[in-house]
């Protein structure tokens, strides 16, 4: 598969400069610090062996492609000969992308939340030959300055005390790595129910921001799993003020600078309270999320606009994150040729030498452009102005009365003359890998969107990527694995990949009803289980047994950014167990939620996609089979009732007439002696263990399902 010429790529002459060891590898991030004069090692005994022999302190970098402020720490100090002088004499120096190992990420960001109380990329340690932290940081400027340490003060220091006091370093460091240890979940046995939810919603609540949406001040981050969870919590208790939350929220970032009013998508967090200037990186796994939200509160609520959402984030997906081999790539970069967010941003004379200034006027009016610019920037990039949508100017961006239809006309024909003049634009460079645990939620959210709009191009695109997962991400034993990039392979798969994909084969057979996914997600949870799961004390590990693992071999229960590998294998394992009639999962799944109670029982909303399951595990469940001829207009009908309604507890096998039923009956044997009633589709629903009678009438069945 040929890389994308955005890409970061091995420049083709390699004798012009002098490249560090950080030449050979794959990951675009580690690529762009190829070049740096500091004498970088990747992550590996390597390096370790050297520090040990040297006797030498390890500096340590994390970060990832398309972070901003890496690219700044990395143009300011890692370019800089006396830095590189400085780090390459008395240190071990390490890059890592910590999109490629997120286990060394978590383990090192936890450590720095410790000794700092934040964390942040780039994320910057100093630790033993022993991988034992005893310095830890963000960015690091290059020279002091505001009261803040650079390197240049503050390597000498640290090496002075290398020398000089080095068993106080050393202590610190145990000190460090033991509380790392003592982090980790210990098991509560106590019954996990419904107060643990309306707590969650409670303290979502006293944080919700009233005139803006979202939860808490600036930054403000999407947090799509929160939202997802409050739909779920407004369908299980009608407490209205928990969907009104959803739908602020939501139209808030819509309408607001995060969401890319041009070409779909959104950015990856608001530097502001209002949603209106981004950081502008775009990541998959956002959009994934996103589109899930956007979906679930779709089906909620019915508001076009929340399709419209998700349907032009699915495109900017599909139309610039795609490999051709129909895997989705990482992200696209906050900076371009400009500098940060210039690819996205308009002046007021650009707007009228595209659009004429009749339409121009319009779109000033309609994206609250001004002349004086609305984007914070340097005075020398004054009219500058990132787009965003009002409320108030919904129906009212012409003063001529003009219907609102019209209006949208008019928008969408001035959104299409901008798009195709951005297209020429320099494009921010592009994360090519594709990573196994992203490309699993992306085909998750595809799936699930696929089945509630009809959308056959979504499910199609959602097949061949799973293919290509299937087909290109795993070894030669069948091992699942993490990173694909170059016509590479690589990276033993980490609990993510194995729950993500798991879900994304859930959604996919209960958008497609096609065997082979169910089947696949059996066979990836039977290794997951087998090589993950703590036997001891219940939950799934970080990383398999089969792995090397330093200072603490973790478990993830924190929702940020992404749910937790934890979190979503729970809502996994209890819809495994209603799709197969496998009471083993259920208690799995009680295994795991008691693993992780005490946790979770400090600050319920900081794990939101773990309420989420906890949501579908308290039940009722809905277990519905839907008997009858996938190809006749009866089951067709019956199928997209249920896709039509938001119900995010019922769980869906379609048994078919032909002889393909034996194979259903081999993976979900409860359904056996179902009395079939002919070839006239029919629902056989069940609520807790309970079954009522088969029903062909389509009202029947959703009376039975409270919908």
């Amino acid at each position: 598969m040929p890389p994308d010429e955005r890409a970061v790529n091995p420049p083709h002459n390699t004798t012009e400069v002098h490249y560090n060891r950080l030449i050979n590898e794959k990951s675009p991030y580690l690529l762009q610090h190829a070049a740096n004069p500091v004498d970088w090692y990747p992550w590996g005994d390597e390096a370790f062996v050297r520090a040990l022999n040297e006797d030498k302190p390890v500096f340590l970098s994390i970060g990832y492609g398309t972070c901003h402020w890496c690219h700044v720490m990395a143009h300011e100090s890692f370019n800089d000969a006396d830095v590189a002088a400085l780090l390459n004499k008395d240190f071990i120096c390490i890059k890592v992308d910590r999109e490629e190992r997120p286990d060394i990420d978590s383990i090192y960001m936890s450590a720095c939340q410790l000794m700092t109380g934040q964390g942040g990329w780039p994320l910057t340690l100093i630790i033993t030959p022993e991988k034992k932290p005893f310095f830890a940081g963000t960015y690091i400027p290059k020279s002091g300055r505001f009261g803040i340490n650079g390197l240049l003060e503050l390597l000498p220091r640290i090496i002075k005390l290398w020398q000089e006091k080095r068993s106080d370093l050393t202590a610190s460091a145990d000190e460090i790595t033991t509380a790392l240890q003592k982090a980790q979940p210990s098991p509560d046995n106590s019954t996990l129910g419904t107060f643990l939810l309306q707590e969650g919603y409670e303290e979502l609540a006293v944080r919700f921001d009233e005139m803006y949406g979202g939860f808490g001040s600036a930054p403000k981050f999407p947090t799509p799993q929160t939202l997802l969870f409050l739909v779920r919590f407004w369908k299980r208790t009608g407490t209205k003020r928990a969907l009104v939350m959803v739908e602020k929220t939501l139209d808030a970032m819509r309408m607001g600078g995060i969401c890319d009013q041009i070409g779909g998508g959104f950015h990856r967090y608001s530097t502001d309270a209002r949603w209106r200037v981004p950081h502008f990186e775009k990541m998959l796994y956002d959009q994934a999320l996103l589109v899930m939200a956007f979906t679930e509160a779709y089906q909620a609520t019915h508001n076009p606009q929340f399709r419209k959402t998700a349907e032009e984030i699915i495109t900017y997906v599909i139309r610039d994150l795609t490999s051709p081999d129909g895997a989705f790539f990482s992200a696209e970069d906050a900076d371009s040729e400009g500098g940060e967010g210039a690819f996205h941003l308009w002046t007021v004379q650009e707007a009228e030498q595209i659009l004429g200034k009749d339409d121009a006027a319009f779109a000033a009016r309609f994206f609250n452009m001004t002349g004086a610019g609305n984007y914070p920037a340097p005075a020398d990039k004054t009219g500058q102005n990132i787009l965003f949508l009002t409320p108030s100017l919904a129906c009212h961006a012409s003063p001529s009365g003009i219907s609102c239809t019209n209006h949208e006309s008019r928008a969408e024909s001035i959104k299409t003359r901008l798009f195709n003049a951005r297209a020429r634009r320099p494009r921010p460079s592009l994360d090519d890998k594709i990573l196994t645990d992203w490309n699993g939620l992306f085909i998750a959210a595809l799936a699930q969107a696929g089945r509630t709009f009809r959308n056959e191009t979504y499910l199609a695109a959602a097949r061949r990527a799973m293919q290509f997962i299937l087909d290109k991400m795993h070894d030669e034993t069948g091992r699942l694995l993490h990173r694909y990039r170059d016509g590479e392979a690589a990276i033993p798969a980490f609990g993510d990949d194995y729950a993500f994909l798991i879900k994304a084969l859930i959604e996919l057979y209960e958008s497609t009803f096609e065997l082979s996914y169910l089947s696949s997600a059996l066979e990836h949870n039977t290794w997951f289980l087998l090589h993950f799961w703590d036997p001891q004390l219940g939950g799934y590990f970080t990383i398999p047994d089969t792995e090397k693992f330093f200072l603490v071999r973790k478990k993830e229960i924190y929702d940020g950014a992404l749910p937790s590998c934890n979190s979503i294998a729970f809502d996994n394992l209890v819809r495994l167990a209603h799709l197969t009639g496998d009471a083993a999962f259920e208690e799995r799944g009680l295994e795991l939620s008691r693993c992780f109670a005490a946790t979770v029982k400090q600050s319920p909303s900081a794990y939101s996609g773990f309420l989420c399951a906890l949501d579908i595990a308290i039940g009722p469940v809905h277990d519905v089979v839907i008997a009858g001829d996938r190809d006749t207009p009866d089951t067709q009908t019956m199928i997209n009732a249920l896709w039509d309604h938001y119900l995010p507890s019922v769980v869906v096998l379609y048994l078919p007439p032909d002889e393909s039923r034996n194979l259903v009956i081999s993976l979900a044997p409860f359904i056996r002696n179902l009395n079939l009633t002919g070839r006239i589709a029919t629902a056989y629903v069940c609520s807790n263990h309970t079954c009522a009678m088969p029903t062909s009438e389509v009202h029947q069945m959703l009376e039975l399902l409270g919908a």
